[in-house]
């Protein structure tokens, strides 16, 4: 078993991607600054098959659990990663991100950003099945393997500017 430090970050609705870019911005600097090479910021929609394919890549979904979703559900394509109709929860897609990609110098990428999550979720004529209680919100949770004070670091920045939800350290435990 493997030491990580885990983080999760969260931004209110009233937050538009634009401003949460323009953060990310700020943040790629000072990560370029701490010698992150290469790095990006990206502001996506995952409104496409490829780009949820994407968004896999980015995060295993929000999972949401409901007795409205146990048995057969036809739920509408492309709002869920998966689907467990005995146990009746599901894995939600992200509809749009705003993130910072960072990579060190063993090539090893960690993201960095907030996603977010539909408010509904629909049936398979888009009639709403249940509220997510997850949408609309902005967030984002990931964690590294690594003792690398760089990382602890850009996190600082998302807890200066109130973006920082909880974290866990397992190397200063």
């Amino acid at each position: 078993m493997a030491l990580s430090f885990h983080f999760t970050f969260t931004a209110p609705a009233t937050k538009s991607a634009a401003e949460l870019e323009a953060f990310l911005k700020i943040v790629e600097k000072e990560a370029k600054h701490l010698g992150f090479n290469p790095t990006l910021v990206l502001n996506a929609a995952f409104d496409t098959n490829e780009r949820r394919e994407f968004a896999r890549l980015l995060t295993t979904g929000q999972r949401i659990e409901s007795e409205k979703l146990k048995g057969v559900v036809l739920i509408k394509e492309g709002q869920v990663f998966s689907h467990d109709p005995v146990h009746g929860d599901c894995r939600l897609i992200p509809e749009q991100g705003v993130f910072l990609t960072v990579t060190d110098e063993r090539k090893k990428e960690i993201i960095f950003g907030f996603l977010r999550y539909p408010k509904n979720l629909l049936d398979a004529n888009s009639k709403k099945l249940l509220d997510t209680e997850v949408g609309g919100d902005w967030r984002y949770r990931d964690s590294v393997n690594s003792p690398d004070p760089r990382y602890r670091s850009i996190v600082k920045m998302f807890s200066k500017a109130g973006y920082l939800a909880e974290s866990m350290d397992e190397y200063t435990r």
